[in-house]
């Protein structure tokens, strides 16, 4: 794995950390292999029940790295390519991962950064957080999902306004937006992740990745449709062994114990 990149694990958490931080984890080609690296193996390990993405320093992700891209300026095109196709993968990855998914925001996202850090199912934000479109700086689109997650996320006007106006959003504005889910104070960042990172991955992890199917799907589909998808989900779920223990453990009053199975 990428010297950039670090995967720790306390008990069924894994904890995906973004590390350059004297580049304000900006994203070069070494990062970007080791991020899509980490998030493959936490993807596919069945230990793993909940996932932490954040970063080191003090920001989330600058976005692209410009020195780089400069050192590339006579093959710009094929090196972007190669930059965000491999990001983009890692992203798909992370977003349809089979469990619970925390974005921690400890600073600046800006450009892919912005993008990358709404690709959480859960996403918790620093007071001191800020994000930014920042492409149109650099005469550059959108990447990273951008495009993608933001129309949906907060609509189409104010997507185009992020992105034609380059306006940075303070944690508290991208909250009221959508955009993320809860900030915190600063100080109570990591402590506040861990406790909500360990409470998901003590729960029905079966059940967590099959309404995350539901929810991806929902924004394409008819209501005939999904509730086809939902019948077919909650029939899946009550045959997993934490259906079957939890119904017993209500019945008998009592908290469950989910195994993820």
């Amino acid at each position: 794995m990428s010297e950039f990149v670090t995967l720790a694990r306390d008990g069924a958490v894994a904890t995906i950390t973004l590390n350059r931080p004297d580049a304000l984890n900006a994203l070069n080609i070494a990062l970007i292999h080791g991020l899509h690296e980490a998030v493959t193996s936490v993807a596919r390990d069945d230990a793993v029940r909940a996932v932490v993405l954040t970063g080191a320093g003090r920001a989330f992700c600058a976005g692209g790295d410009i020195r780089e891209f400069i050192a590339n300026t006579g093959r710009i095109s094929e090196h972007v390519r190669e930059l965000s196709s491999i990001m983009h993968e890692a992203q798909i990855r992370l977003i349809a991962a089979p469990k619970p998914v925390i974005v921690a925001v400890n600073g600046a996202a800006a450009g892919g950064g912005f993008g990358l850090s709404l690709s959480g199912d859960i996403v918790i934000a620093a007071e001191s957080a800020r994000f930014a479109s920042a492409y149109a700086k650099i005469g550059a689109v959108p990447d990273g999902g951008f495009s993608f997650l933001v129309p949906r996320l907060a609509g189409m006007r104010r997507a185009q306004e992020l992105f034609f106006t380059d306006r940075t959003l303070s944690a508290t504005e991208a909250r009221d937006l959508g955009l993320i889910t809860r900030v915190v104070p600063d100080a109570s960042l990591q402590s506040e992740t861990r406790a909500l990172a360990m409470r998901l991955a003590a729960g029905p992890t079966k059940a967590y990745a099959l309404a995350k199917e539901l929810l991806a799907a929902s924004m394409g589909q008819m209501l005939e449709a999904q509730l086809e998808r939902e019948s077919g989900a909650i029939a899946a779920a009550s045959g997993t062994e934490d259906f079957t223990a939890a119904t017993k453990a209500f019945i008998e009053k009592r908290a469950p114990e989910f195994r993820g199975r």
